[in-house]
């Protein structure tokens, strides 16, 4: 696991390649759920995302494993079956804030990177900016984030969401699910 400082805030990278990259996820997940000043128990995971281009479904794919659990305290937004994206993003997000006050929300979405990062997830505190790796003005979203890095950022950036390979995807998908399944906060209601 690394932390870097970006903008004040912490940012945590795990390798997928390490054998207790879930288990680290999972614990600092924890550490940074119990730190936020927030009333209520219940977790929104907000998973971003399409099921059209291979890089970009990280979060619906996410979403759709995590529905198959039973846990009370969460709900998920955005999974194969209703994706959460660019065309709904907004509604989606003005109806998390009025059906789930106060709630924790997680926002989950595929990033590119350097090379060096791809296969890695990143956790960090505060908002999300979706689609701002292929230029896209979304609104920022989330108490936390997480992503996964499905590709190298460079020319062409929606092109290579496109070629991303599905074994990155898939790789990255379960070690954030196992994580998120055994972090402690939700596992306790």
């Amino acid at each position: 696991m690394l932390a870097q400082q970006k903008n004040k805030r912490k940012v945590y990278y795990f390798n997928t390649a390490d054998g207790y990259c879930a288990y680290q996820f999972s614990q600092t997940l924890g550490e940074l759920i119990y730190s936020l000043d927030k009333t209520s128990e219940e977790i929104v995971f907000l998973c971003i995302g399409s099921d059209r281009a291979t890089g970009d479904s990280l979060g619906p794919i996410i979403g759709y494993k995590l529905s198959e659990l039973k846990y009370r305290n969460y709900t998920i937004y955005g999974t194969l079956d209703e994706p959460v994206h660019a065309k709904n993003l907004q509604q989606t997000i003005l109806k998390i804030k009025s059906m789930h006050k106060n709630s924790i929300i997680i926002a989950i979405d595929a990033s590119l990177g350097n090379s060096n990062h791809v296969g890695f997830i990143t956790l960090g505190e505060g908002p999300l900016k979706p689609g701002a790796g292929v230029s896209k003005d979304l609104p920022a979203v989330g108490d936390l984030f997480i992503t996964g890095i499905v590709n190298l950022s460079g020319l062409l950036d929606n092109m290579l969401l496109q070629t991303t390979r599905l074994n990155v995807v898939m790789k990255l998908a379960d070690c954030i699910c196992l994580g998120i399944r055994f972090c402690s906060p939700l596992r306790t209601n």
